[in-house]
């Protein structure tokens, strides 16, 4: 069985990789084969369809970024709004770092899955994205963040750390915990500072 798991995931790190590099529409089976030095039909012994392979990395990854937030929801106390939006950042800066390939899959290609599978993925980036809007909320009725709309400020949140998975490099000038302080003071800052 652990044979079998870590073939699974061999496969879809590939994947990962391609689907990153060429987009999931243009990443044939072959490809994938291919690049796994096996042939295509050999492929289809582990997994039972692209398709398959592109649920199992998006899936993967949205329960790394829930579990993420989950971990720095924790670390803040419940009425620090600042400190708690600086750990959701970070988070979710970390979680792409530690697999930037499905972090960017999940980001750029859910939106080529099909029918309850696409729908259960925009139920759960919905959910993901309610942690900062609400957030966002408790910090503006607190007085911690200034007046703005919270939809807003979320989406422009999590657009600009999503970003990171397209430029991200683990052998770049700066280390993936100093990106994530970076993104953490730039979120709070956003959200707190007055730009007149």
């Amino acid at each position: 069985m652990a044979v079998e798991t870590t073939r699974r995931r061999r496969i879809e790190d590939v994947a990962s990789d391609l689907f990153r590099e060429q987009g999931y529409a243009a990443t044939s089976v072959r490809d994938i084969a291919r690049a796994l030095d096996i042939q295509g039909a050999s492929l289809y012994a582990h997994v039972t369809s692209k398709e398959d392979v592109l649920w199992a990395i998006v899936d993967r990854a949205a329960t790394r970024f829930e579990q993420a937030a989950d971990a720095a929801g924790e670390r803040a106390r419940p009425n620090d709004h600042t400190a708690r939006m600086a750990e959701l950042a970070r988070a979710h800066v970390r979680t792409i770092a530690e697999d930037v390939g499905a972090a960017s899959v999940f980001v750029a290609e859910w939106r080529a899955l099909g029918g309850e599978r696409r729908a259960a993925i925009l139920e759960r980036r919905d959910a993901y994205e309610r942690r900062f809007r609400e957030l966002i909320a408790a910090g503006i009725s607190s007085g911690e963040f200034r007046m703005t709309d919270p939809a807003l400020a979320s989406m422009f949140i999590l657009g600009a750390l999503n970003s990171i998975a397209t430029w991200y490099d683990p052998n770049g000038r700066l280390t993936a915990d100093r990106i994530a302080d970076y993104a953490a003071d730039l979120a709070v800052r956003t959200l707190a500072e007055d730009p007149s």
